[in-house]
């Protein structure tokens, strides 16, 4: 049986500032068999070769998109990415565009504030299942699987007054945790 094709698509404008994509994206990058791609450093001027995104999407199997989570979103190139390479007759409509039919969507997402704030009568309002009902219904409409998010929270950087902030020792933990999902499903 052939293994599973991986893809994953880092949106983060400014890895080497972070403390939480970094040490995900480090756990992952010495994995054979699977494509890691810097979406911010392959497009600096935003200008996104379409063609090329979307023969990539159609020779992976399992498409992973890990960013942090911005304004209760993602980062201005995802949702840029989004609107050209997930185009009218390749990614949707359904029976039209099914270049990504039966795909496996991944989300893998870290936030600045602690799990308990988002949740009803939390600091957010709301559950990280509600906000991201766009991202799943993106998936939806792509034909694709939508997958339990992977979410890391709490990753501000040390210092920022009011937030539970974990630990890096807590973070590499967690990413350990993202290596062996993305070695199980290889399998």
């Amino acid at each position: 049986m052939k293994k599973p094709r991986i893809l994953v698509n880092l949106f983060h404008p400014d890895i080497k500032k972070s403390r939480g994509n970094i040490k995900l994206i480090n756990s992952i990058s010495d994995i054979k068999g699977i494509t890691i791609r810097d979406i911010y450093a392959l497009y600096p001027d935003f200008k996104i070769d379409v063609k090329k995104e979307q023969e990539i999407l159609v020779n992976h199997d399992l498409l992973v998109f890990q960013h942090p989570f911005y304004w209760y979103s993602c980062p201005s190139m995802f949702k840029e990415w989004q609107d050209r390479v997930l185009e009218q007759g390749f990614a949707f409509p359904p029976g039209v565009g099914d270049a990504l039919k039966g795909k496996h969507w991944l989300s893998v997402i870290t936030t600045g504030g602690a799990q308990e704030a988002y949740r009803s009568g939390g600091f957010n309002n709301y559950s990280m299942s509600e906000l991201l009902k766009p991202f799943q219904q993106t998936a939806n409409l792509c034909g694709l699987k939508w997958l339990p998010p992977f979410i890391i929270h709490g990753v501000l950087p040390p210092g920022i007054v009011g937030y539970k902030i974990i630990s890096d020792p807590e973070i590499i933990e967690l990413a350990k945790d993202y290596r062996k999902f993305i070695e199980d499903y290889q399998m």
